[in-house]
């Protein structure tokens, strides 16, 4: 196996921190600290210095370098994966915002991954696995201590959210384009265990798996002879559903986006989503370095990731299920308990994107669909199940598709 190597981090200190978790007490001083901080544009900072001070909030005035080695694009905001910051496990139109932003705010999205690590004794899951205490740990330990489930027992992911957007109204769509996604550390975790994923029926012990970075060729590895291509996506991205709904689990996905665990969702891809309740309330989590169609063990490469987007209020832009796009792609969503249902909703979604959005007939469509059209199941274990149509831009030769960052 060759050398690992953790993602390191660069911290600007000269964007917009209104959305970000302080304690109130001490908000004045830390905003005198980062005007004088401003001035001084770039500091570097190592992992080791950063598990220092986890929690200053100087230190999370930041952008971390973008997978590729740039700096990345600067945000106007920074939601810290610190403990006001996080729900467990379920969206609602009634659960308070950790954050505002205006329509087309840039917003970086720090996210957690706790698969592996107990809580009991969250420190001796990196004191056994040899991994550093860094500022991803500090967040878990802390989130472990301060964070309680949802009252009803509802149950879900380790979230980070909800954000309120301004002027997103019930009807309209926000778009979500995926500016960038950064691992905060330089390992995940998968888990085989009895009764999960597919073939859980026949799992007899449960067993993590360390997939430690190699960022020069960008895979992960848990042993010599394995690599897998790093290419980190969110599993969870959702707004509320509508108020009606009240609080539901974040572990099936539904029309207002969730778990849907779309591998495709990748840096410089962009999310559709229906708005159902005033401000949207965006949250994220369930954050992968990694994962095969199906994720049939129940969990990718399990990976605490940093996310960027850009949100968009779109007036002119009026589905009720979630959809999303690449650059070469259009990707429709099907869901259901039942793979054969959510087969035919993508089917259907497919079908009447590319009659509706781009002119054909019905019968016209559906032959486009059959002889152009992959597609893919989605995954099978988040008690809804789901299925995608790849649309390729790239069969409509008389038609062309702007798109944000080609």
């Amino acid at each position: 196996m060759g050398s690992t190597a953790p993602f390191i981090a660069i911290f600007s200190c000269n964007h917009n921190i209104s959305s970000m978790a302080t304690n109130k007490p001490t908000q004045n001083q830390r905003r005198d600290f980062l005007k004088n901080a401003a001035k001084g544009g770039i500091a570097a900072l190592s992992l080791s210095s950063i598990a220092a001070s986890a929690f200053s909030a100087e230190k999370h005035i930041s952008k971390a370098v973008s997978d590729s080695g740039d700096i990345a694009v600067k945000p106007d905001h920074l939601i810290r994966s610190v403990p006001e910051n996080m729900v467990w496990g379920y969206y609602g139109a009634d659960v308070p915002p950790v954050a505002t932003v205006k329509d087309g705010d840039i917003v970086e999205i720090q996210t957690i991954n706790t698969t592996g690590v107990p809580r009991r004794n969250p420190e001796d899951f990196y004191k056994t696995n040899n991994l550093p205490l860094d500022e991803q740990a500090l967040d878990i330990i802390e989130i472990y201590k301060k964070v309680k489930p949802e009252p009803s027992g509802l149950s879900g992911h380790m979230l980070t959210g909800p954000i309120f957007i301004e002027g997103a109204e019930p009807g309209d769509t926000l778009e979500v384009r995926i500016l960038d996604i950064v691992p905060r550390s330089g390992f995940g975790v998968n888990a085989v265990w009895p009764k999960g994923g597919e073939l859980g029926d026949v799992v007899t012990t449960r067993e993590n798996f360390v997939y430690k970075y190699d960022k020069k060729k960008r895979i992960a590895s848990f042993k010599e002879g394995i690599e897998i291509p790093v290419k980190p996506f969110m599993g969870v991205m959702a707004v509320s559903p509508a108020p009606e709904k009240g609080r539901v689990s974040s572990i099936p996905p539904g029309y207002y986006g969730g778990n849907m665990d779309l591998k495709h969702l990748v840096k410089g891809t962009t999310l559709y989503l229906p708005v159902s309740t005033k401000g949207a309330l965006f949250t994220t989590g369930d954050c992968h370095a990694a994962q095969g169609t199906g994720e049939i063990s129940g969990v990718a490469i399990e990976a605490s990731l940093s996310l960027t987007v850009k949100f968009i209020v779109r007036k002119d832009m009026h589905i009720k299920q979630v959809r999303a796009e690449s650059p070469t792609h259009f990707i429709l969503l099907g869901l259901d308990p039942d793979l054969s249902k959510a087969m035919k909703n993508a089917a259907t979604e497919a079908v009447n994107f590319i009659k509706d959005d781009l002119g054909f007939t019905f019968n016209e469509a559906l032959s486009i669909c059959s002889t152009g059209v992959d597609f893919e199941i989605t995954q099978l274990v988040d008690q809804t199940l789901g299925a995608n149509a790849m649309v390729p831009k790239s069969i409509f030769t008389n038609k062309t598709f702007p798109y944000w960052n080609s």
